[in-house]
Parts: structure tokens; C-alpha cells; sequence
């Protein structure tokens, strides 16, 4: 059996893209009215952005809240403005149906991307914590430096040698942060053993004095010098003061009071001792000889 019409090609091409440009010069008043709406919201958007980024920066919220807040309105602004422009191009596509369509999307993208999602959202809960801010030390497992920046998926902390390490803000959402320059001053401590032949209140008048003329320990709180135990060969004494928080600092307190205690006891002439070991010659401190089967002698084990 013959077909009734011919199968052309070219011609079923040319009626294709012909209905194509036909559709396109009937929605150009939609396309156009879409791209306004467009250019509309996101113009308005600018400006509110520019309105909130004022208030926040006269409130003196941290730059990294700023920033986030901008970076939201922008991003919520694009969606908007695109199904906005979306509806008014295609009438038929209601707005519940692009709603649902959204959902769809965003639960497949979730899925596939679901690390990343995981790093925004803790960056979000960071940016908007008061406790970390950049330029603090922090110390997380075994992350330890000062933060340099608080992006939207990662940290950037800086370490004390001078690498840089990019920590997932999921890692430091789940695992506790210690904040060391949270507050201006922290708590130093040195343990101190003096011989067992020192006389015990001449050595924690001997301490506290040394304690007490170091120009780095902070004198709006108190300093302390008390014995915390009897060791194997010493008697113990802690050293608690307070000092600038910050690393460097920190490590400068404790050089200027360890020199401190050191020239103090010594001038003193109280010993620091070290472990000893004594070696016994007496009769009754030699190992027990025992006859083997054969009648010699040998060393007990």
C-alpha cells in the first residue's frame, strides 16, 4: 500500500521552527512585560538591600552578618523575579503549579547535594552567633589558629606556623569550639616543686612575690600561689594569674613568671629538685643466691 502523502523532512523542519517564530512574535508583549517586571523586582530588591545593610551597619552588626543578609535578599529576590517573569510569559503555569515544581527541584537538589546544603546552613547559624568572630583564636580537634574569615559554606583559620585551614562550617557546628579570646583575660597556671627540706611558707611568700612583680600578670584580679600535692620527690605549689588572652601574650606571661620563680627560689636558696634514684651497697640489699640441681650457686631473678 502506497502512502497517501510523501514523508518530507526539510519540510517538517521548516514547519517546526515557522510555528516556533510564529509563538515567539505572538509572546513578545509577555516577554517584554516579563523582562520589566524582572528588572522591577530586582531594582527594588537593590534598594532594599542598600536599606538594610544601612540599619545593620549603624546597629554595628559583625561585617559577615552584613553580608550574609545581603547575599539571602539577593538570592530570594532571583527567584522571585524569575517565577514572577515565568507566569507572566506562560499563563498557563499557575503559580501553584511552579510552587510544586520548586519543591520537587529542591528536594532532588537536596539530595544530591546534600553536604553543601549541610555547610550553608551551619554558616547561617555561625554567621548569626555573637561567640565567634573573626579574628579570634579557636581551637577545634585538631584545628588551631585565628579566624580569618566566616563564609557562607566554609571558615578560613589561619594557624599559629602560618598555614591556612579551610574548615566545613558543618565540622565546627557539630563539634564544641573553644573560643580562647573570647574574653579579654584568661587564666594562666605554673606548678613549682620545691626540695622536701624547704620551709612551706617561705616558699609561698617566696612565689607570691615573684608572682606579683611580673609586669605582664593582670592586676585587676587576684593572683594565687597554693600547694596542690606532695610529689615522688618534691612538694608542689600551682601559680594562678590572669593575663592578656591572646596566644602571644600568653606565651610571654608564662616565660617572664617562670624567670620570675626561678631567680626568686634561687635567691632564696630553696631547691627546685629533679627525680632521684638511690643505689644501695648494703648486705641486705644483694640478691638472694640459690643452689640450682647441679649445687652452683646463681642470682635469684
Amino acid at each position: 500500500m502506497e502512502n497517501s502523502a510523501e514523508f518530507e523532512p526539510l519540510a517538517l523542519i521548516w514547519g517546526t521552527i515557522l510555528s516556533l517564530y510564529q509563538g515567539l512574535i505572538s509572546r513578545l508583549p509577555q516577554i517584554g512585560l516579563a523582562l520589566i517586571t524582572l528588572v522591577a523586582i530586582l531594582v527594588a530588591a537593590t534598594i532594599i538591600r542598600k536599606v538594610i545593610t544601612s540599619i545593620m551597619k549603624r546597629a554595628r552588626t559583625r561585617s559577615a552578618l552584613i553580608r550574609l543578609a545581603g547575599n539571602l535578599i539577593v538570592i530570594a529576590s532571583w527567584i522571585i523575579a524569575i517565577a514572577v517573569a515565568v507566569t507572566i510569559v506562560f499563563p498557563s503555569i499557575t503559580p501553584a503549579n511552579l510552587i510544586a515544581g520548586l519543591g520537587l527541584t529542591t528536594v532532588a537538589i537536596g539530595f544530591a547535594f546534600k553536604d553543601i546544603f549541610e555547610n550553608f546552613l551551619a554558616g547561617v547559624i555561625i554567621l548569626a552567633r555573637k561567640k565567634m568572630r573573626i579574628g579570634d583564636v579557636i581551637e577545634v580537634d585538631d584545628v588551631f589558629g585565628r579566624v580569618e574569615d566566616i563564609q557562607i559554606r566554609e571558615t578560613h583559620v589561619r594557624d599559629t606556623s602560618g598555614e591556612l585551614i579551610i574548615v566545613p562550617n558543618a565540622h565546627l557546628f557539630k563539634n564544641p569550639v573553644e573560643v580562647q579570646t573570647d574574653q579579654p583575660l584568661r587564666r594562666q597556671d605554673l606548678v613549682v616543686g620545691v626540695d622536701y627540706d624547704a620551709d612551706m611558707r617561705q616558699v609561698r611568700d617566696t612565689l607570691q612575690r615573684a608572682l606579683d612583680g611580673c609586669e605582664t600578670v593582670d592586676r585587676t584580679k587576684d593572683t594565687e600561689v597554693k600547694c596542690v600535692g606532695f610529689g615522688g620527690s618534691s612538694i608542689d605549689f600551682k601559680l594562678l594569674w590572669w593575663a592578656d588572652s591572646q596566644p602571644a601574650k600568653q606565651r610571654n606571661t608564662y616565660d617572664e613568671v617562670a624567670f620570675a620563680v626561678k631567680d626568686a627560689l634561687d635567691e632564696a636558696g630553696v631547691t627546685i629538685p629533679f627525680p632521684q634514684s638511690t643505689l644501695s651497697f648494703r648486705e641486705e640489699a644483694w640478691p638472694v643466691r640459690i643452689a640450682n640441681r647441679e649445687g652452683r650457686d646463681q642470682p635469684a631473678d
